[in-house]
């Protein structure tokens, strides 16, 4: 397998859906020019917004998604592998998914993943999420052929739940995309650390583009989106302003990883213990 160039892009985004995707795109057309091959983009890129009816009212259907209608146009414009963080898409019904695409250079729609996983958490001092109120969670695991290898899908929260990983890892993904708007209170305590085990568990890239600065209703988030090898080194960090990073990929690497610690062939059965009363 060849190597090639990662760019993850990091945003500051409003609730002005065209501003969001012109800032994302500036910065898109910049990592193709020093030759990405692959740039993935934030959780929520196209649209901060705060409060349910907000979000409802903005979000689209996906065939008539303006956001996900440019985004296409820009990868075929580029010629690049496109990963879009994710985007409002409207259900039946009055819910919302928040739905990850992964565009070929062609403008295709390559995979499409919905967010497993809601963010709903009380972190104190009022900052209080509740993403099920507003979002419909997926119900199904998603990754995508690359020409150099096939990637795993999740969004932010999905983060904190490290099965999902090992079984994109065992189903045969060598890199894992993780788009965030990690708040800058969790953020601070666990970006890092959680984005590196996940690497270090599965021996895969990991991906992680982010929202950072501060956004609609004073919500904050934390920055530092990564790339990380498969050993769990930090290989670029975009620390906590808007912009992009990118890293040379060798997904020889990965095989390196899982032959030092085969840990992904090892799992054995085993009886819980009983809970007790």
């Amino acid at each position: 397998m060849r190597s090639f160039k990662a760019a993850c892009i990091q945003v500051n985004s409003s609730n002005d859906l065209q501003q969001n995707c012109e800032n994302a795109a500036r910065f898109a057309v910049e990592a193709r020019a020093a030759g990405a091959d692959l740039i993935l983009m934030p959780e929520n890129v196209a649209m901060m917004e705060w409060g349910r009816s907000n979000i409802v009212l903005k979000a689209m259907p996906e065939e008539e998604h303006l956001a996900l209608t440019f985004f296409r146009n820009l990868a075929r414009e580029i010629g690049v592998w496109l990963h879009i963080g994710s985007l409002h898409v409207l259900l039946d019904g009055g819910m919302v998914a928040n739905r990850t695409y992964v565009l070929r250079p062609d403008g295709e729609i390559a995979s499409r993943y919905d967010k497993i996983h809601m963010f709903d958490v009380d972190l104190g001092l009022g900052e209080v999420y509740k993403e099920s109120a507003t979002f419909a969670p997926g119900d199904s695991a998603a990754s995508v052929r690359l020409p150099w290898g096939r990637m795993g899908l999740s969004v932010c929260y999905d983060l904190r739940f490290p099965h999902l990983f090992r079984a994109l890892a065992k189903s045969g993904c060598d890199f894992l995309a993780i788009p965030a708007a990690f708040t800058r209170t969790t953020g601070k305590a666990h970006w890092h650390v959680l984005l590196r085990a996940r690497a270090i568990e599965t021996g895969c890239y990991v991906f992680a583009p982010a929202q950072c600065g501060e956004h609609a209703n004073n919500r904050q988030t934390y920055g530092h989106a990564l790339i990380v090898s498969p050993w769990g080194e930090i290989l670029a960090d975009a620390l906590e302003q808007p912009g992009w990073v990118m890293a040379d990929i060798d997904p020889v690497k990965v095989e390196d990883a899982r032959r030092k610690i085969p840990c992904l062939e090892h799992d054995r059965p085993f009886a819980m213990p009983k809970r007790e009363a």
